[in-house]
């Protein structure tokens, strides 16, 4: 049976690991069933907050400005993790930013997982819906603080602990960790050239960018260049240089 595991949460600017930013890690690690340690990490995605994912989480953009740089939150991650196997609500979807963010870092995150979503789904296929905030009500399991990474992974522990008594022992194969797989490719740094013309667009146009510069990847870059474009229009050549590559 499982007995020693990290349950982890994200909080993320999006849902897609490609392109958007971790923005905050909760992770329980458990030994022989008891919460042993908690890890938790605020991270500065250096992109402005939406109203909407403000509004969900309670983090504001200057909470997000005094968090950590990505890959030390990571960093830290990894150092709590131990290589235990992970659990997760869609576990997923954290998975996938928790790798890319290691592959852009040049770390190694290689792990066997446990999806809460996937065991409510075989063991409960009776309820409306699977969501963590609607299975927390049905057990009655009190979160604080919803959508925020450690309360949701504390909060998933505990509905692992609930799962385990309608699964256990009859249906023992379900607790079983399996291989997460899941391939990142390296995202590389802007280039010179795609930040001077990023400069030259939003000088010319007078708009404030959403995100720091110095923090975006190549195909960040591409995307914010294409959607300043869409939006304003070009710089006249008499007003920028040469070109730019995308």
């Amino acid at each position: 049976m499982l007995e020693d595991y990290v349950v982890v949460d994200l909080e993320m600017t999006g849902l897609k690991s490609s392109r958007d930013k971790i923005l905050e890690i909760g992770a329980v690690r458990v030994r022989n069933q008891q919460a042993q340690d908690v890890y938790q990490a605020l991270v500065n995605p250096h992109v402005s907050l939406s109203p909407e994912l403000t509004e969900l989480t309670k983090i504001t953009d200057e909470m997000a400005r005094e968090g950590m740089e990505e890959e030390k939150a990571v960093m830290g991650f990894l150092e709590f993790f131990q290589g235990l196997p992970l659990v997760g609500h869609n576990i997923m979807i954290d998975f996938r930013f928790l790798k890319q963010a290691c592959v852009n870092h040049n770390r190694r995150l290689e792990a066997e997982g446990l999806d809460t979503l996937k065991l409510a789904r075989k063991l409960l296929p009776e309820l409306e819906k699977k969501t963590l905030g609607y299975l927390c009500e049905y057990f009655g399991i009190y979160r604080a603080h919803g959508h925020r990474a450690l309360e949701d992974a504390m909060a998933t522990a505990r509905l692992l602990e609930e799962l385990k008594k309608l699964g256990l022992p009859r249906q023992a194969e379900l607790f079983r960790p399996k291989p997460l797989a899941f391939k990142a490719k390296k995202q590389g740094p802007i280039t010179p050239r795609q930040k001077k013309y990023l400069k030259e667009l939003a000088d010319y146009h007078k708009i404030e960018l959403s995100a720091a510069l110095d923090c975006l990847t190549k195909n960040e870059a591409s995307r914010l260049t294409d959607r300043i474009l869409s939006q304003y229009g070009k710089v006249p050549k008499a007003n920028t240089g040469k070109g730019h590559l995308r």
